[in-house]
This record gives structure tokens, C-alpha cells and sequence, in this order.
């Protein structure tokens, strides 16, 4: 049963991460079920800083879904009416032009404050103290690195849900690490996910990058 989660997790993750790139809303369904798998996995190996980080996904993953609903339709009234940037109204000529040339994907974006970049800073160093000690206490077998691993994937999927490039970065160093944690528990294929989603983190800070278009 533990392997097949596993793999489930990894099977499932593949999906929510190419809707992830794409900014696809079903990704937020996905996400759902993926979380919930992966916290059966988590708790398997004790490691209870991913469990909590898998918990805080399937509860934002609804909140996401509502913002990015709101996002794409202001991205929709900003396409048919003129953006507010200043962009004169696009021809129908035009508007199939730019759609190929972003190959069927226009991803809202919203811009990120310093106040966003402070809070998020503070809650990081804040959550990573308080975590590790809380996971030393309960005998996690890595707990700096499934404290680090959880707090900043809890900002990055913060970061998601409000549509900011910047979360890639975030999910890069994660990825990173998770990928280095799930190799040292020995769970090989939950390895294999997160090195794909390292990949998949460059690919998709690279295609929002081309493809984004700012709504606020």
C-alpha cells in the first residue's frame, strides 16, 4: 500500500505540475488529491513537516482556485477591452496572432510588493525556528531540512495562488531540497517527483516569463 501511494503521488504530481506551467484551474482539483496522498506517504516516513506542508496545500488549494478564477477574468475584460497598461484594442487579426505566438497560453500575472517580499520573509524565518524545534521534539529524522522544506513550499504555494512569477524560484530551492530529503528516506519514486519538478520549475518560470501578462 505505501509504494502504491507512493507511486500515485508521483503519477498524480506530474499532472498538477504540467497545469501548473499551463495555469490550468483543474490543477487545484489535482492538487487536492495529490495532497492527500502525499500526506499518507509523509506520515509513513514520520516526516511531519511534509505532512503538515501537504495539510496546508489541500486547505489553500480551494482559495487558489477562487483567486485564479478572479485573475483570469480580469485577464479576460483586459483582452476584449483594452489593458490597462494602455494597450490599444488588438484586431481579431492581432489577437490570433499573439495567440500563437504564446502557444495558446496567456498567464495572469500579479506584480509583487515589498510588503508581500517582507511578510513572507519574516514568516519564513518565524515558521523555520518554530518548526525545527518543534519537529526535533518529535523525532523527525531531518528536521532542518523538512522544516526548510515545508515552510518555503508554504510561501511559494501562497506565492502560486496570487499569481506570482516569482514563486518558481521559490519552488526551485525546494524542489531542490525535497528532492535531496525524499533520496536520504529512500523513497525513490517521491526522488524521481520532485526531481521533475526541478525541471519543470525552470521550464515554468521560462514560459510565464514569455507568456505572462500583468493584471494588477
Amino acid at each position: 500500500m505505501d509504494r502504491f501511494m507512493e507511486i500515485f503521488t508521483l503519477l498524480t504530481g506530474v499532472i498538477y505540475i504540467v497545469l501548473e506551467i499551463r495555469q490550468k484551474n483543474f490543477m487545484w482539483v489535482v492538487g487536492v488529491v495529490t495532497s492527500i496522498a502525499a500526506i499518507y506517504t509523509f506520515m509513513c516516513q514520520h516526516l511531519y513537516a511534509s505532512v503538515a506542508v501537504n495539510a496546508y496545500y489541500f486547505c489553500i488549494s480551494f482559495w487558489g482556485l477562487y483567486q485564479w478564477r478572479r485573475d483570469a477574468g480580469k485577464l479576460a475584460v483586459m483582452s476584449g477591452n483594452g489593458d490597462m497598461q494602455g494597450r490599444l484594442e488588438a484586431t481579431a487579426a492581432e489577437a490570433a496572432e499573439e495567440k500563437e505566438s504564446h502557444g495558446g497560453d496567456r498567464i495572469h500575472l500579479n506584480r509583487l510588493g515589498w510588503k508581500t517580499v517582507l511578510g513572507c520573509a519574516v514568516f519564513f524565518i518565524a515558521g523555520l525556528v518554530l518548526l525545527r524545534l518543534l519537529l526535533v521534539w518529535l523525532g523527525d529524522p531531518m528536521s532542518g531540512l523538512d522544516a526548510a522544506v515545508a515552510v518555503l513550499s508554504a510561501v511559494a504555494t501562497y506565492m502560486l495562488s496570487r499569481s506570482y512569477i516569482e514563486q518558481w524560484l521559490l519552488w526551485i530551492v525546494a524542489d531542490i531540497m525535497s528532492t535531496a530529503l525524499c533520496f536520504s528516506q529512500g523513497l525513490y519514486w517521491m526522488t524521481s517527483l520532485y526531481a521533475m519538478y526541478t525541471i519543470a520549475a525552470v521550464y515554468g518560470y521560462i514560459h510565464w516569463k514569455r507568456n505572462g501578462v500583468y493584471v494588477s
